[in-house]
C-alpha cells in the first residue's frame, strides 16, 4: 500500500511470507524469475545458488560477517571506544556487518580495554518502549544459540571482561540476553571464527601491522571491517589488505549509507548491493547492432 502511494504501480512490489523452505524455495525455483538477492546464512545461500542455478538465475549473495575492528596503538580511543560498542549492540548484534571482532595492538592492550569493559558495563538491554541500548532477540532458536555461544565460552575458560545488564524485572521473561565482552579470545576459538548474531565481542591482542593482517583475514567471511590508526600510510595498507567488501578508516558502519557499495569476499557472498554498483548487478547489458549499406 505505501508502495503505491509512494508512486509505484500496482504490482510492481510484492510480499509473500512464510518460511525459506517453502516460500524462498518456491521463489527461487521458479522458472519466471530472473534474479534473485538473498541475505542469510551462508548455508541456506548455496540452497539458494543452486535452486536458482536450475533456471540460469544470477545471484546477489549477502552472507553475514565476523567483521574485526583493528586498534592500533596511535589511536583515538576517545573517539573508536563509543562507536566499537554500538557495533556490537546496535540491533543486540543482530547484523551482518556487526563488529563481533576486536584487534587490539599489545602495547595498549589494557588501556583499550579497560575503557571498552567500563562502556560495556553501562550498556542496558530492554523492550523498545524503554529505549536502552539493546532490545531482545528475535525468536527463541537464535535466543539458544546465543546462549550456547555464550555459555561455551564460559565452560571452555574465556574469561569474561564485562557483562551489561538486563533492565527492570525483564531477567527471564523474554528473549533478552546480556551483551557479553570476552577476552583474550583463543585465536582458533570458536568465538574468534564463528558468527553468532548476538551481542557477543570478542576481544584479541595482535602483535604488529602484519599479525594484525593475519588475525583480520583468518576467517571464512569477509564483509566489514574498521581501522582505527593515525597513520595516513598505515591506513592506505590495511585498505588495501584486509579482505573485506566495505573498510572503515577511524569509523564504522554496519553496511554503511545507501549510497556505498555492500557486499562480501569469500563465504559473505559475491555480488553488491546498494550504490549505483548495485544498478549493474540488478542489470543486463543487451548489445544491438545495426547494419548500414
Amino acid at each position: 500500500r505505501l508502495a503505491v502511494e509512494a508512486g509505484f504501480p500496482d504490482g510492481a512490489l510484492n510480499v509473500v511470507t512464510g518460511y525459506g523452505y517453502e516460500a524462498g524455495a518456491a521463489l527461487t525455483a521458479h522458472p519466471h524469475i530472473n534474479f534473485a538477492t538473498f541475505t542469510g546464512s551462508p548455508e541456506v545461500g548455496v540452497l539458494v545458488q543452486e535452486s536458482a542455478a536450475k533456471n540460469h538465475v544470477p545471484c546477489v549473495l549477502e552472507l553475514g560477517g565476523k567483521s574485526p575492528q583493528i586498534v592500533f596503538n596511535d589511536a583515538d580511543l576517545d573517539k573508536a571506544v563509543p562507536v566499537i560498542i554500538k557495533a556490537i549492540v546496535q540491533n543486540t548484534g543482530q547484523t551482518c556487518a556487526a563488529g563481533s571482532r576486536l584487534l587490539v595492538q599489545q602495547d595498549i592492550y589494557d588501556k583499550c580495554i579497560d575503557r571498552i569493559a567500563a562502556g560495556f558495563n553501562q550498556v542496558k538491554v530492554g523492550t523498545p518502549a524503554m529505549d536502552y541500548d539493546c532490545g531482545p532477540i528475535i525468536n527463541k532458536k537464535q535466543f539458544d544459540r546465543v546462549n550456547k555461544f555464550i555459555d561455551g565460552a564460559k565452560a571452555s575458560g574465556v574469561p569474561v571482561l564485562a557483562e551489561g545488564t538486563i533492565g527492570g524485572n525483564l531477567s527471564g521473561n523474554g528473549y533478552f540476553v546480556k551483551p557479553v565482552l570476552f577476552g583474550a579470545v583463543p585465536r582458533n576459538h570458536t568465538l574468534a571464527c564463528d558468527e553468532v548474531f548476538g551481542p557477543v565481542l570478542s576481544v584479541i591482542p595482535f602483535v604488529d601491522e602484519e599479525d594484525a593482517i593475519d588475525l583480520a583475514n583468518a576467517t571464512d567471511y569477509g564483509l566489514t571491517a574498521g581501522v582505527w590508526t593515525e597513520n595516513g600510510s598505515r591506513q592506505a595498507r590495511m585498505a588495501k589488505r584486509v579482505v573485506s567488501g566495505q573498510v572503515f578508516i577511524n569509523c564504522y558502519g554496519a553496511g554503511g549509507g545507501v549510497e556505498l557499495p555492500f557486499g562480501g569476499f569469500k563465504k559473505s557472498g559475491h555480488g553488491r548491493e546498494k550504490g549505483f554498483m548495485a544498478l549493474e548487478e540488478f542489470s543486463t547489458t543487451k548489445t544491438i547492432v545495426h547494419f548500414y549499406d
